[in-house]
């Protein structure tokens, strides 16, 4: 079934043929034709299926017919990275037409984005932190992970009572089932869930691994050419950024998102990764979520994820839309019930892989991890003898996409990882 069936607008179909797209996905078949109807929905669609575009047809469609000059749609997603990655979607699919979208958060200055409500954007896409006939909801699940609930009812009581509400998500937990109750009406469920099923196309494989060797085997598999593009997963900011690290001292260039990072280092990470400048992202799970990258080879596991479901949408960075690729574990032994976890939902044992050559009985000439007692020390020993420099100026490197660790500001959200 072509896109042409929906009956879409011209402008549209001439901006989605641009993009190469020749068929809808099975979220974008099952939600388009309700959401253009006007009904309210709660739809669950696995990661990369296509869910965006499922959502933003449909509003641009109903919003090119009526007059502008006012904000009609707000989309409220639970990171920076994923209503910037929205924003650009919403332009490439709205170049022919008229209408005009733009993402706010935190973490930049307000004057571009209080620019974009003067000028009365048509589609809004924003966190719920830095906050409308028509509101969405992308990856609500995250969002109450994330602890938005509140902020997410605050906004509620400012808009219009007729409203459509669309709910995406690439889970229904029991309490999005409940928000949900709360917010739409009369909705259309489309379940189209997977349960923790990565997409068909992606090869999965552990690597058994002391958890001290696991940076020199990624620098191992990433000199050998086994891997050309891949984000690493890490379970804390801190151990993103002593991964990175560690990485860079041994020649990779690579960068880092976590919530640690300035808005401007987030978005200097992903658009130089997206462009090929490095070959490695490092990065914590929520900070990631939603991140597309084309043509990402692998995702790597280097902690193994407590949740199944993290796993899920970890490897599910790659393989998106039909593609092929890679996702590894590194696994220590200290994790090997995180596995047994993670391979009792998948229904199957992951295959176990050495990589020949290497030796796994090394001692690391440098730790990865400092001892937490360690670090406390040189805390108490920073405050005992702090450093003195130029008034206004922070200590430290932090030059270039590899190096620095991002120091947090004040104010930042913890949940915006």
């Amino acid at each position: 079934m072509p896109f042409s069936h929906f009956g879409l607008h011209a402008d549209l179909l001439r901006g989605i043929r641009e993009l190469g797209f020749t068929r809808p996905t099975p979220i974008q078949a099952e939600a388009i034709p309700p959401v253009l109807e006007g009904h309210d929905i709660i739809a669950s669609a696995m990661t990369g299926s296509g869910k965006t575009a499922a959502f933003l047809l449909p509003i641009l469609h109903r919003l090119a017919g009526k007059p502008r000059g006012t904000t009609r749609a707000l989309i409220l997603t639970p990171t920076r990275e994923l209503a910037g990655q929205i924003d650009e979607h919403l332009s490439a699919l709205a170049v022919h037409t008229p209408l005009s979208g733009a993402a706010i958060f935190g973490g930049v200055g307000m004057g571009p984005q209080e620019h974009a409500f003067r000028r009365g954007v048509d589609v809004l896409v924003a966190t719920p932190g830095r906050l409308l006939d028509q509101l969405v909801l992308d990856e609500a699940d995250r969002m109450l992970d994330m602890g938005f609930l509140p902020d997410i009812r605050r906004v509620l009581k400012r808009l219009p009572a007729r409203r459509q509400t669309l709910f995406f998500s690439a889970t229904l937990p029991p309490p999005i089932v409940t928000l949900s109750q709360e917010m739409l009406r009369k909705p259309v469920t489309i379940n189209l869930e997977r349960k923790a099923a990565p997409a068909v196309g992606i090869t999965q494989a552990a690597y058994p691994v002391p958890a001290e060797l696991k940076s020199a085997l990624l620098v191992e598999l990433l000199k050998r050419g086994e891997i050309r593009s891949v984000i690493a997963f890490t379970r804390t900011k801190h151990r993103a950024n002593r991964v990175a690290d560690y990485l860079v001292r041994h020649g990779v260039v690579a960068g880092r998102i976590h919530g640690n990072r300035s808005q401007a280092q987030r978005t200097q990470a992903l658009a130089g990764f997206k462009a090929g400048k490095f070959p490695v992202l490092v990065a914590t799970d929520i900070a990631a979520r939603g991140i597309d990258v084309d043509a990402l080879s692998h995702v790597v596991n280097f902690d193994v994820p407590a949740s199944p479901d993290d796993y899920v949408h970890r490897v599910g960075r790659t393989a998106r839309a039909g593609a092929a690729g890679d996702a590894f574990l590194f696994v220590s032994p200290q994790e090997e019930g995180d596995l047994r976890a993670i391979e009792r939902v998948l229904g199957r044992r992951l295959p176990r892989v050495t990589l020949p050559g290497f030796d796994y009985t090394k001692k690391p000439v440098e730790k990865l991890e400092v001892p937490l007692a360690h670090r406390l020390a040189a805390m108490r020993q920073r405050r005992t003898h702090p450093r003195h420099g130029p008034p206004g100026r922070a200590h430290g490197h932090g030059h270039g996409q590899g190096h620095g660790h991002g120091h947090p500001r004040r104010g930042n959200r913890s949940r915006n990882r």
